[in-house]
């Protein structure tokens, strides 16, 4: 059974970190976000769930309105071939949130460490990230480098890369 927002912020708390979560309506895309998350302060950010030919998995971090060529980023991941986005059942069964609710604290559901978490380096300017706390009902706000503690702290030591283009270039 996958972790409940109660058992994140449980395993967050045990490891010291502090977070703050607002409640609200669903939000299923960047848009949605925008348009009912109100005002909440740090980088907004939207998470892409990849695969590769060969089956590896990437969870690419990126800010909200990164630009993305989706054509182009498995030569940055170094992945086998072309990616393209994971299933429903699939992000269920490794990250077990559903899609709208991607974020990198579904690796507390990825104990096989299937994934391989890869932030975009521009994001991490920012000294506080805003995810889905496994839900898509609330947002968390958390340190950049709390974030980074956890991530390490399950076994899933991000990737940071450059994958977002330049502002105006795409």
């Amino acid at each position: 059974m996958p972790a409940t927002p109660d058992e994140l912020f449980a395993l967050l708390a045990s490891q010291g970190i502090s977070v703050s979560t607002i409640d609200h309506p669903p939000l299923l895309t960047v848009e949605d976000a925008k348009t009912h998350r109100g005002t909440i302060e740090g980088a907004h950010t939207k998470n892409l769930f990849l695969k590769d030919r060969k089956g590896r998995l990437f969870l690419v971090v990126l800010e909200e309105d990164a630009c993305v060529d989706l054509k182009t980023i498995h030569q940055i991941l170094g992945a086998s071939g072309k990616v393209s986005f994971g299933s429903a059942e699939l992000l269920l069964e490794v990250l077990g949130v559903q899609p709208g609710a991607v974020s990198p604290f579904g690796v507390i559901n990825d104990i096989e460490k299937r994934v391989t978490v890869v932030f975009d380096q521009a994001l991490l300017a920012s000294p506080k990230l805003n995810h889905h706390p496994l839900v898509n009902i609330k947002t968390t706000t958390i340190t950049r480098d709390a974030l980074l503690e956890f991530l390490n702290g399950t076994g899933h030591p991000p990737r940071i890369l450059s994958i977002s283009a330049p502002v105006g270039s795409a």
